[in-house]
């Protein structure tokens, strides 16, 4: 058990919470390998790069990216005072997320399961 009391306990915990710009889109309606050919085009990239990447990208995944990336770039902005232009993605990831299970009906009376994936889709931008 931690030592101290409970508001210093939290100070301590919130000192070493990561304060670089961040979005997170959770259960996104599309499977991490997807989501991760248009994350591993855009990793390291400069924001404007990955933005014009992401743009025109002809993959589902990229609109979702591409809402995501507008939005560290606007928390960037607003809550840590970064400039834009000295912007660049550090880290994107996705994560997997829970498995909606259906079932599709097929020939004789069977039943043949479809697995629609989710996923959690991170980015973490940083300054140059």
């Amino acid at each position: 058990m931690a030592k101290g009391h409970r508001s210093q306990i939290k100070r301590e915990r919130n000192a070493q919470k990561d304060t670089r710009p961040s979005a997170k889109l959770s259960y996104a309606r599309v499977s991490v390998q997807k989501a991760c050919f248009v994350l591993d085009a855009i990793r390291g990239k400069d924001v404007q790069t990955a933005l014009g990447i992401v743009t025109y990208s002809p993959r589902y995944a990229s609109t979702l990216i591409k809402k995501l990336l507008e939005s560290a770039i606007a928390n960037a902005e607003n809550n840590n005072n970064m400039d834009r232009d000295n912007l660049y993605v550090q880290e994107c990831y996705a994560n997997k997320g829970p498995t909606m299970k259906r079932v599709k009906p097929r020939a004789q009376g069977r039943a043949y399961r479809i697995e629609k994936r989710t996923s959690h889709i991170t980015i973490v931008l940083n300054e140059r």
